[in-house]
């Protein structure tokens, strides 16, 4: 035998008692048939809303809401002036683009490139700039409609002597 040797022993330290089953896992209804049953039976029937469930949002609320929230005279948001949409329709024939074809390009659902022609949109800064970007003209600031300038070029790096 070896040094370590095997311990052999009978004390019920290893053997497990049980003492109550578990519970039965919960089932989830989800036809008005099997919540009629359940009723009938009268087990315990909790109903909750998901809210969001299944929407497509990739923006969540604006910093605006909580300031819409607080305002106690002026009850609306601003919205894109025409002359912008006017920009942004003109912008999108110049380049001979459908709204679905600017929407898809800015990752955008198609009702949101139609509110910001229309003027109804939230001006929102991150869709402004993804606009720009694909159509090449300005959209915010002042000079609203025109070519989108080129990024200035980096100075070159100094030469060593």
């Amino acid at each position: 035998m070896s040094k370590m040797g095997r311990m052999e022993s009978d004390t019920t330290q290893d053997s497990v008692t049980i003492l109550r089953k578990s519970a039965p896992p919960i089932k989830t209804c989800r036809t008005t048939a099997e919540i009629a049953a359940a009723q009938r039976r009268g087990a315990e029937i909790e109903t909750s809303k998901k809210f969001a469930a299944g929407s497509n949002v990739q923006h969540g609320m604006q910093k605006n809401a909580l300031k819409l929230d607080n305002e106690t005279e002026e009850l609306h948001h601003e919205r894109v002036s025409l002359s912008l949409g006017r920009a942004i329709q003109q912008g999108r024939q110049g380049k001979e683009m459908t709204q679905k074809d600017l929407a898809t390009k800015i990752c955008e659902k198609i009702q949101v490139v139609q509110e910001f022609e229309s003027g109804k949109a939230i001006p929102n800064a991150q869709v402004l700039g993804k606009m720009e970007r694909v159509l090449g003209i300005k959209l915010r600031g002042k000079d609203i409609g025109k070519p989108l300038a080129p990024p200035p070029a980096k100075p070159a790096a100094a030469t060593k002597k």
